[in-house]
């Protein structure tokens, strides 16, 4: 049961007040529930909830009150009726894609999406009979092309890890309705905080809540944001029989991490356009990635979409002459860091930057990584609370020593 709340509420009091009914000892913060399994009032109750003929937690794996906490609070930023979390946002999309897909169905997804959920879709799942076409992810034109009779699901992320392309999310939802398709959207970066993709026709939300949901980098959180049936019917028997839980501790560091969420996004981003727009003028950097900048390609859809704002994460490329040049460079700057974090995580209090084509995206081939846009001698950043002239220094320390 949630905490009844007055509507219509803003989604910073939702941040802080969703949550499961207090115990009878009237908590004010939320309580953490570190059990495996639930003592049931009977053996016809326990059948009745077994059954779900009856709401009430059974067994550790198919739910916890922590958990449920975590859930509903999410579900409420996120605008959704429901909500099911995770062990990890990989996990997340694993099971969105085993709730969903059978083999002989297909998928539609952008070149420049995370190089794991590449890898997931066009490698792993081919195994098992889905078929998959990558697309260029600002290209609607190119995304209804490729449907197919048995086109089941678009899957875009908004910005893209890491280049931080923009689709336009409205656009995508039309295509993938008129088909018969479910859009799903990738929320990670811009967190709903700054976007709601469900507001904008989107079925299914996807979050990795180890990233700007925890805040801090401390655990590894997934969750799925969708309707009441998607996530009873489709979503939640995969969790039962796969297993692929969130733990309580977990859940509850997450659940405390979304109560400060609206107010960290606002100021990572602040430093996040200051040092784009740094970078930008910097004598040594080829190219800025970052959807705030007026020169990035998408940015008046950017701002309409993102609450007018770019998002705390930026991809930058260093000038070179051959991608030999690029990808020693770009290594000089990450190992002449002194403050900043080198750290493939991002959606941490802490700046960390990350070489894309050796680490996240490292698993795909050249002509993949060629196709995501993913260059020797791009570094990303995810930009933290320090002050922005120290990111700015421990930068430049790298950027003026080639």
């Amino acid at each position: 049961m949630t905490t009844p709340l007055f509507e219509p509420l803003h989604r910073d009091t939702l941040a802080v007040r969703t949550a499961v009914a207090r115990s009878q000892y009237g908590e004010n913060s939320e309580a953490l529930f570190l059990t495996s399994g639930y003592v049931q009032p009977g053996a016809e109750a326990a059948a009745r909830r077994f059954s779900g003929e009856e709401d009430g937690y059974t067994y550790g794996r198919y739910g916890n009150p922590t958990v449920s906490s975590f859930e509903q609070r999410l579900a409420a930023l996120e605008g959704a009726q429901a909500c099911i979390s995770t062990a990890s946002g990989m996990s997340a999309i694993l099971m969105m894609c085993l709730g969903l897909l059978q083999a002989g169905d297909h998928v539609i997804c952008s070149h420049s999406m995370f190089g794991s959920t590449i890898k997931l879709i066009g490698s792993d799942l081919a195994k098992f009979g889905v078929s998959s076409t990558f697309v260029p992810q600002t290209d609607a034109a190119a995304w209804k092309a490729a449907i197919q009779p048995n086109t089941k699901l678009l899957f875009a992320e908004t910005p893209t890890n890491p280049l931080t392309d923009v689709c336009d999310i409205r656009a995508l939802a039309d295509i993938a309705h008129e088909a018969g398709a479910l859009l799903a959207v990738d929320n990670c970066f811009a967190t709903p905080a700054l976007q709601r993709p469900m507001t904008l026709g989107a079925d299914i939300v996807v979050h990795s809540g180890t990233k700007y949901l925890d805040g801090q980098g401390r655990v590894m959180a997934g969750a799925l944001c969708a309707s009441e049936e998607l996530v009873s019917e489709s979503f939640l028997p995969i969790l039962k029989s796969g297993g692929m839980t969130l733990a309580p501790f977990n859940a509850w560091v997450v659940l405390k991490g979304l109560e400060t969420l609206s107010i960290r996004m606002q100021a990572q981003s602040e430093r996040a356009l200051a040092l784009a727009q740094w970078l930008q003028a910097h004598p040594a950097v080829a190219k800025v990635y970052y959807p705030g900048l007026a020169s990035h390609p998408q940015h008046e859809l950017a701002m309409a979409q993102q609450s007018n704002c770019g998002g705390a994460v930026l991809s930058f490329e260093v000038k070179a002459t051959d991608d030999d040049q690029a990808r020693q460079r770009a290594f000089h700057v990450l190992d002449s860091l002194a403050t900043l974090s080198l750290c493939t995580n991002l959606g941490d209090t802490k700046t960390l930057l990350a070489h894309p084509a050796s680490t996240s995206h490292g698993r795909l081939t050249p002509a993949q990584r060629q196709l995501a846009g993913v260059s020797q001698g791009m570094i990303r950043v995810a930009v933290g609370l320090e002050n922005i002239n120290d990111i700015q220094a421990d930068l430049d320390r790298g950027l003026t020593s080639f």
